[in-house]
Order: structure tokens, then sequence, then C-alpha cells
């Protein structure tokens, strides 16, 4: 199956890694729950019952969200989908696993900043110092680009053009590469970073490092933007209101564009959407911004209102009384 994964299927080591934390997880639920040690517990002791009560657990012992639990559900499906063409006689166990449905989720409000928010976060980032030069340039491509968090830690300096055209090369869920046009500040303080550290621009090293000269994880740029929207709060009090995570500067990209007027294919493909639809929430949410701006235009309450056309057109009176 780990052979299977990146051969076959073409999966990414994020995706592949993902997919081994669910077999070990249900191994040691399996082991717990039946008393099995790991090395002993054969495919066929597996059953759906299993497997829908490790998927419970995982909500309520683990504590995870209803996505992380179909995560953990769509790596049981991948792995049985391998253990169907391969071993026939597990057939009819891997249909019953696949059959497991996929829970649904409440939709959840999406968590974005508003420019002037975003603004105030960049402009708190102490740039005297390396590290705060690093997160300021971090932050300033993060919502330049919308960048999933996976793709801006995958960043290396030679994917970004920082000569005319600007842009930025990242590579997205399922291998998808796409391009990104950057704008010219963030091209120049990209330039800048690369210029402090000394490395050319065509650098095959990674763009954003942490203390130890390797790149950057999720759980770092995750701290990043918590510390440095921390600072912006006292500048910025309706930052205290929010639930800020790495995602969020994605959302944020995302309200920005289609608040400044580029249209929503354009903004599925520079958020490197698989579907329009997906993109079509943060519609939603812009046509929910006008609708607010609408209703505190309207008038106010008591404004008189104009009478019907029926009873200031005097020819459809004349007509009325002709009957």
């Amino acid at each position: 199956f780990v052979d299977y994964l990146p051969r076959l299927r073409g999966l990414s080591p994020h995706t592949i890694h993902s997919y081994r934390d669910t077999l070990v997880l249900l191994l040691r639920f399996l082991t717990a729950s039946k008393g099995i040690e790991p090395a002993r517990l054969d495919l066929g002791d597996i059953l759906p019952e299993d497997v829908i009560d490790f998927l419970n657990d995982l909500e309520d012992t683990r504590h995870n969200k209803i996505s992380t639990r179909n995560v953990r559900l769509a790596a049981i499906h991948a792995f049985f989908h391998h253990v169907a063409a391969l071993f026939p006689e597990h057939l009819e166990q891997a249909q019953r696993m696949l059959c497991i449905p996929l829970k649904r989720a409440d939709t959840q409000p999406v968590d974005y900043l508003e420019y002037e928010e975003i603004r105030a976060v960049l402009e708190s980032v102490d740039r005297t110092t390396v590290d705060g030069r690093r997160d300021y340039a971090l932050l300033a491509t993060l919502f330049n680009t919308g960048a999933r968090v996976q793709e801006i830690i995958d960043l290396r300096v030679a994917d970004c053009q920082l000569i005319k055209p600007f842009q930025v090369r990242l590579s997205g869920k399922g291998r998808k590469v796409r391009i990104c046009p950057l704008w010219p500040q963030t091209a120049e303080i990209l330039r800048d970073l690369c210029a402090e550290r000394g490395i050319p621009l065509d650098a095959n090293t990674w763009l954003f490092l942490n203390h130890r000269g390797e790149s950057l994880t999720r759980f770092g740029v995750r701290y990043i933007l918590a510390h440095q929207c921390d600072r912006a709060k006292e500048k910025c009090p309706s930052l205290a209101r929010k639930r800020l995570h790495p995602h969020s500067m994605r959302h944020s990209t995302a309200i920005y564009l289609l608040k400044s007027g580029v249209d929503l294919v354009t903004v599925s493909q520079w958020l490197g959407h698989a579907s329009i639809n997906t993109t079509n929430r943060y519609a939603t949410i812009d046509m929910e911004m006008k609708r607010e701006a609408i209703a505190k235009a309207e008038p106010p309450h008591g404004h008189p209102q104009m009478p019907p056309a029926w009873q200031t057109d005097t020819s459809i009176l004349a007509w009325l009384e002709s009957l």
C-alpha cells in the first residue's frame, strides 16, 4: 500500500503521511478494543462496525472535527480500494468498507481578515529583526497568493520569478501546479529577503526557513500568524474577535479579490480550486456584504413613500371612471 500510493496514485508525501497516520491510529484503536496485538491482527478481523466505532471515537475521545473524521475515512477507503484490487477473497469486506459514508458537517462561517486588518498586521511586524523581515515576507506572500499553508512551506526560491512578469509557481493538491501573479511590492520584498540571505534568485532552496535552516512547518506558520496578529490587536481591536489560522489568509485573499471586482473564474484559478463551486461560497459572502450595505443605505423609518402609479396617473384614473 505504501508503494501503491506514490507510484500508481502519484500522491504527495503530505497525503501519504496523512494516510499512514490514519492506519496507525486505526491499528491502535483495534488493539485497544479487541485486545489483539497489531502483529497478530488479520485483515479479516477489521469489520465495518470497527471502523465506524473508530470514527466515532475520533470525535468523542480525540475531539476531532467532522472534517478530520472524513479525512481519516478517505484514507481507509483508499486502503480498501487497494485491498479490493489485490485480494479478491476480501472483495466483499472491502465493498462494505467503501459503503461507509462521509459524515455531513454543518457549514462553518468563513474566517477572514478585512483589508484594513491585514494592513494592521503587516504594519505591526518588527522589520528591524531577521525573523521580523521573514515574517513580513511570509505574510505578504500568503495574502498575495492565497496559497495553502503546505504550498507556502514547500515554496523554493527557484519557484519565484522576481523579475517581470512577477509570478510564483505553486504545487497544490493532487500535485497540481499553478502560476500565481505577484504584485510588484511582494516581488520586491522577496528579492530583499533573498539578498539578505545572500542567495541567487534561482537557488533550489526553501524560501522560508526556521532557526535550524529548514523549511518552516505548518505549526511554525500558524505560530507566526498568531504572534503577529497578537501584536496588531492594540492597533486594530477588531482582530481580537477573529478566529485566525493560516487558511484565514487564503479566505482573505479571495474576499479581497472579489471586492476588487475580479471575476469568480479568475479567483477560482488564482486559488487553485478544482471546482468553481468551492469558490462560490466567497461570492455568497460578498453578496451578503452588498445586502448589508444596501440595508444601511435605505431611507430612515418614516420617510414619506411615493403613492402608487395608478393614483398619480390621471389617464389611468379617467379610464377606470369610464368603466
